[in-house]
């Protein structure tokens, strides 16, 4: 993933999204339709208006004749001294604010006004005795209230706020993960690794909740295929990865039901779609939570599903995230599926090829945990166990060259 992609996410998540804040289904906001003819010099709308309120008038001409009525006049009609508006053509649509003393003005096929003092609205059509053309005008009038305008500014307001700390956020990890500002003292693993990141102080997202584990053994069947499981994912280049540290028990309707309750988002699956998603969304004020993920292969193909979690913008430096792949068994009629879980920290140099990657936190456990945490949280976890398995991965590198560490244990999840 290159550092345009990141910042161009970066510019679309806080350029677009405070300056296309959409109105919320509780805004204050009235739509009237009205229909003005010459018949009558006024039509009430009956709108009481507030300083602070905003109006829009559209206006489109109904019926037929000649001439016919047009909000913008009568074509090739001439002003006269003696309409309301005497500088706009006899027909146009005009409206007031006020029933006595208030002077008319041209409103025409569409008009924005911003209300400063209280008001009423009037409609009329410009003419001074008998109609100057044949049908009426339909005219819709949409009415913000000055509470809604003030939502929609703080709205803004606050969007802003929140995107600017969230992108702090972001750069806070990404200096630590890259260049290791602020970042606790390391701990050094077997193979000279350095532990980057404390897990549990991460920002992006909550701790996972303690564990409740089962201490009933696993099925011996269940235990047999598990022990014959690949240890470990790898890239196209079948450079050994992640290390393999869950399982989940459960139909693929349900392990979908159980994730998106625990709030894990679906990943993009490339980087031009990415940048389309993350545009539009913030462009409807919405957050961008489903960054890319690369491809890694297990049983011989690619994940058939990544999963991530983590707040806005900090997802482009920091996210929790897994892969999962359909095993070639069930267990008792139910799908297994397995799954390889790191906690991405910031940023470091691939050593295949020296373009820029995620870097993981060493201490892989953190996010198996973190994932069978968010699970029991939501209350869709049934039973959770630890497994060893023979020959456990406990000290080894990721296809990008960075070491990991682990007590070698899966954790197996039986859903709810």
């Amino acid at each position: 993933m290159s550092k345009l992609w990141i910042l161009s996410l970066a510019v679309a998540s806080i350029g677009v999204a405070p300056l296309h804040a959409q109105s919320t289904p509780s805004t204050p906001k009235e739509e009237l339709t009205f229909e003005v003819s010459a018949a009558q010099p006024w039509t009430d709308t009956n709108i009481d208006l507030q300083p602070g309120d905003a109006i829009k008038i559209t206006a489109s001409a109904t019926g037929s004749g000649s001439p016919a009525c047009n909000p913008q006049g009568v074509n090739g009609a001439a002003p006269g001294s003696n309409l309301p508006v005497p500088t706009a053509a006899p027909g146009a649509l005009i409206a007031k604010l006020h029933e006595q003393g208030a002077a008319p003005m041209f409103v025409g096929a569409s008009e924005e006004l911003h209300i400063q003092e209280a008001s009423h609205l009037f409609l009329g059509m410009n003419a001074a005795g008998s109609s100057p053309c044949q049908g009426s005008l339909s005219v819709k009038v949409d009415k913000t209230s000055a509470t809604a305008a003030a939502a929609t500014s703080a709205q803004q307001q606050n969007r802003g706020a929140q995107l600017k700390s969230q992108l702090s956020t972001a750069a806070q990890v990404f200096m630590s993960g890259q260049f290791g500002i602020n970042k606790p003292a390391s701990d050094s693993n077997a193979n000279g690794a350095s532990s980057a990141v404390s897990t549990g102080n991460n920002p992006s997202t909550p701790a996972a909740p303690a564990l409740t584990i089962s201490e009933a053994p696993l099925d011996s069947d269940l235990r047999r295929d598990i022990d014959g499981l690949p240890r470990r994912v790898n890239d196209q280049f079948n450079n050994l990865g992640d290390m393999v540290n869950f399982v989940i028990v459960g139909t693929e309707k349900d392990v979908q039901s159980a994730l998106e309750a625990a709030t894990w988002h679906v990943a993009d699956t490339n980087n031009t779609r990415a940048v389309f998603n993350a545009v539009m969304q913030t462009y409807d004020s919405k957050d961008y939570l489903a960054m890319p993920m690369s491809t890694l292969f297990l049983f011989g193909r690619k994940q058939d599903y990544g999963y991530e979690m983590a707040e806005p913008i900090a997802m482009v430096a920091s996210r929790h995230h897994f892969r999962i792949w359909k095993a070639p068994f069930t267990w008792k009629g139910q799908d297994v599926w397995v799954g390889a879980g790191t906690h991405d920290i910031g940023f470091a140099k691939d050593k295949r090829n020296n373009n820029v990657t995620h870097k993981i936190d060493p201490a892989v456990d953190g996010e198996r945990d973190n994932i069978g945490g968010s699970l029991q949280k939501a209350s869709k976890a049934k039973r959770l166990t630890y497994y060893l398995p023979p020959n456990p991965v406990q000290d080894a590198k990721n296809a990008t060259g960075d070491g990991y560490h682990s007590d070698g244990r899966l954790l197996v999840v039986f859903l709810q």
